[in-house]
C-alpha cells in the first residue's frame, strides 16, 4: 500500500514545507488541487459534498496546478505529485502534454497525472470551450497526452483536434500515468480504457464499495489484467492498520489521507506546525507499522 497526503485550500506558503514534511514522513505522494476561477454568480452544484455548496472555494489561494507541482518538485527529491484532478478538457492538450513532459523530465518521473472533467460549466465558458460533448473531448485530450508524452512523432485526427505528426522534447524517461477522476460509469470506463488508474473523490464506505465493485466489473469486461493499474481512494479505513488491510484486499493501491475537512468557508486557520504533527503521527501509527 502507498500513501498520498492531501491538503487543499490552505495558505499557499504552507505547501512547500508540507510537501517536505510528507516526504520525510514516508508518504509516497501528495495531491495538488485544481481550480481556475470563482464566478460571482453560478447555479452549479459541487458534486462531492452533501449540500452541493460551492462557497467554500471563494478566496482560497489556488496556485495553478502545474506551476505548483513544479515548485514542490524543486523542494523535494522522492515525493510524487498527483493532481487531484486537472480539469483537462478546458485546457489545450498539446500545451498540457508539454507541461507534463517537462515536469516529469525535471523531477525524475514523479508525476502521476490525475485528470478529470470540471463540474463547473463556467470553466468551459470562460475558456471558450463548449460544455456539450465534453466527455468525447476528454477522451481526445487523453489520447493526445498519451501520444505526445512518448517523445515520438505523433499526429491526430479527431472530432475536436487534428494535427500532423509532431514531436515534443524532452520526454520523460518513463510513461506518465494518467489517473482518471470521477464517479460516473463513463469515468470508471475511461479510467480502464484510456487511463492507468482511477482516483476516488470521497464519499461513504458503502458508495466506495459500490464503485470498487463496478470498477472491477468494467476491468473484467474490458479484459484488463494489468497488475500496475492504480486505485487511489479516500476512506476512513485508511486511518488504522486493519482498515488499510481491508482496502488492500479490495484492490486499493493508494490511500489518500488528510487531517481536516477542507470544505469550509473562510481561510484555513490551522497552524503549519499542527499540520506537520498530523503527518508525523500518522506516519508513526500507520505507515511505519506496515
Amino acid at each position: 500500500m502507498r500513501f498520498t497526503y492531501a491538503e487543499a485550500m490552505t495558505r499557499a506558503e504552507y505547501y512547500a514545507p508540507l510537501a517536505q514534511a510528507a516526504e520525510a514522513a514516508g508518504f509516497t505522494s501528495m495531491t495538488v488541487a485544481d481550480s481556475l476561477i470563482y464566478p460571482r454568480e453560478s447555479d452549479s452544484k459541487y458534486p462531492y459534498t452533501d449540500t452541493g455548496d460551492r462557497e467554500f472555494l471563494e478566496d482560497k489561494e489556488f496556485i495553478e496546478t502545474m506551476i505548483l507541482v513544479s515548485h514542490l518538485s524543486a523542494v523535494t527529491t522522492t515525493l510524487r505529485f498527483t493532481p487531484f484532478v486537472l480539469k483537462l478538457p478546458v485546457r489545450p492538450p498539446v500545451l498540457v502534454a508539454k507541461q507534463a513532459s517537462s515536469i516529469a523530465f525535471l523531477n525524475n518521473n514523479r508525476l502521476g497525472l490525475g485528470v478529470g472533467l470540471s463540474p463547473w460549466p463556467e470553466d468551459f465558458d470562460v475558456m471558450g470551450i463548449p460544455w456539450a460533448r465534453r466527455g468525447k473531448r476528454m477522451d481526445e485530450c487523453m489520447d493526445i497526452l498519451r501520444g505526445l508524452t512518448s517523445g515520438e512523432f505523433f499526429g491526430y485526427d479527431g472530432e475536436f483536434f487534428s494535427f500532423d505528426p509532431i514531436k515534443q522534447c524532452p520526454a520523460p524517461t518513463e510513461k506518465i500515468p494518467l489517473l482518471v477522476g470521477g464517479h460516473s460509469d463513463a469515468a470508471l470506463r475511461r479510467a480502464v480504457r484510456r487511463g492507468d488508474g482511477w482516483m476516488h473523490a470521497g464519499g461513504d464506505g458503502e458508495e466506495l464499495d459500490r464503485l470498487l465493485a463496478r470498477l472491477a466489473e468494467i476491468r473484467k469486461e474490458e479484459g484488463d489484467t494489468r497488475t500496475d493499474f492504480e486505485v487511489h481512494v479516500i476512506s476512513f479505513d485508511a486511518y488504522d492498520l486493519e482498515g488499510v488491510k481491508r482496502l488492500e484486499d479490495k484492490g486499493v493501491t493508494d490511500c489518500i489521507v488528510g487531517f481536516r475537512v477542507p470544505y469550509i468557508k473562510g481561510p484555513d486557520t490551522e497552524p503549519l506546525d499542527k499540520k506537520i504533527q498530523h503527518l508525523q503521527r500518522y506516519a508513526e501509527s500507520v505507515i511505519g507499522k506496515l
